[in-house]
């Protein structure tokens, strides 16, 4: 589980103006399924995982917990927006005991390119600035990402430092005034 603190889970849907941000639902499951197999989407997140696996592995409402959005486009699953907290362990922090509020995101392939991750993204950080107000989040994608790379760039994201990490450089990134 996330601790988000006192924030009270699951909140209402968020609605923008193509897209349905909610809790996760059984019906969810396929969806979660094809995310985690995709090759295209696993791209910079460490390979697709085999099918089967995911199969006998994902229970039946995946994704069931605070701080994971659901991001719904006429009526199907075509993403998932993420709010955690980065781990003190991981490279990457704003403070030392580090515990920040990190925010992730993957999108199904036939969605990329409509903008559906900016517009889901921001809706995620407007809820999280009155949810956790005066919180910064930050963000880690591949420097290789150049998608991931300009998205952080739109959502006012802005460089704090680079580091290896899974054999790969990271781009970290802070969105709030005074920490970058």
């Amino acid at each position: 589980m996330v601790d988000l603190g006192a924030v009270v889970w699951p909140p209402a849907p968020v609605r923008t103006e193509r897209l349905v941000l909610r809790e996760a639902e059984g019906r969810d499951r396929p969806a979660f399924i094809e995310l985690f197999a995709s090759p295209e989407v696993r791209t910079y997140l460490g390979g697709a995982v085999p099918r089967e696996e995911l199969e006998r592995a994902v229970p039946e409402v995946p994704g069931r917990r605070p701080g994971m959005f659901v991001v719904e486009l006429a009526g199907e699953m075509v993403g998932q927006v993420t709010l955690d907290r980065r781990g003190a362990e991981r490279p990457g922090h704003l403070r030392p005991e580090g515990g920040e509020v990190e925010l992730s995101y993957v999108f199904l392939p036939h969605s990329w390119g409509a903008g559906y991750a900016a517009e889901a993204c921001a809706a995620v950080l407007e809820w999280c600035g009155g949810a956790l107000p005066g919180e910064p989040v930050v963000l880690c994608t591949q420097t290789a990402n150049g998608p991931s790379m300009r998205l952080a760039g739109r959502l006012g994201f802005t460089e704090r430092e680079r580091f290896e990490e899974f054999g790969a450089e990271q781009w970290f990134g802070v969105r709030a005034a005074g920490w970058a």
